[in-house]
């Protein structure tokens, strides 16, 4: 996956995984059938992650609220994100130009169909204003979520739950300095 990020996916050949990973190309061949399989597989990896992150959070729960379950979405974004960020990485970087990338990208809509979904919701419980259309909403928190791919590190100087804690406070709180 780092391979495909740094080259590119359509740049990458099985030959050049083979010497990234000390491998030849038969033994590659042995795992998987092709470079689309592979790609299939990283794709898979964070789409299924954040499909199980969004479909939990769209569940309602006795003495949960939308906009909670929101809140709480939103931090298991940053988690699955900073837990598997070349997959992830890969997945902001497709555009469709096969079944696998098509795949990928339809299963990327449902997601923002079902954020968009539970914002509708929090609007509904009066927790959010109803002025901004909630798949304008869906799609701003997802790309405070997503831009991390661009900056965050592992060994930088933020750790994941500060990561979370701030954009979950912009993104709900927003910036100004409240007066008492």
């Amino acid at each position: 996956m780092e391979l495909f990020n740094r080259k590119g996916y359509d740049a990458t050949s099985v030959g050049d995984l083979a010497r990234e990973l000390g491998l030849t190309k038969p033994a590659i061949y042995h795992h998987v059938t092709s470079k689309e399989q592979l790609l299939g597989q990283a794709l898979d990896d964070a789409l299924d992650e954040l499909t199980a992150a969004v479909t939990e959070a769209s569940r309602e729960r006795a003495g949960t609220t939308a906009y909670e379950r929101l809140r709480a979405m939103v931090r298991r974004s940053v988690e699955v994100l900073v837990a598997h960020q070349p997959s992830v990485t890969l997945l902001l970087r497709v555009r469709g130009n096969s079944e696998v990338e098509l795949a990928a990208l339809e299963r990327r809509r449902w997601l923002d169909d079902r954020l968009a979904a539970l914002v509708a919701d929090a609007v509904a419980e009066g927790a959010l204003r109803d002025d901004v259309p909630p798949k304008l909403v869906s799609r701003l928190l997802f790309g405070m979520v997503n831009s991390l791919v661009e900056w965050y590190r592992a060994d930088g100087a933020y750790d994941p739950a500060t990561v979370a804690d701030a954009i979950i406070t912009i993104a709900f709180d927003g910036l100004a300095r409240y007066e008492p």
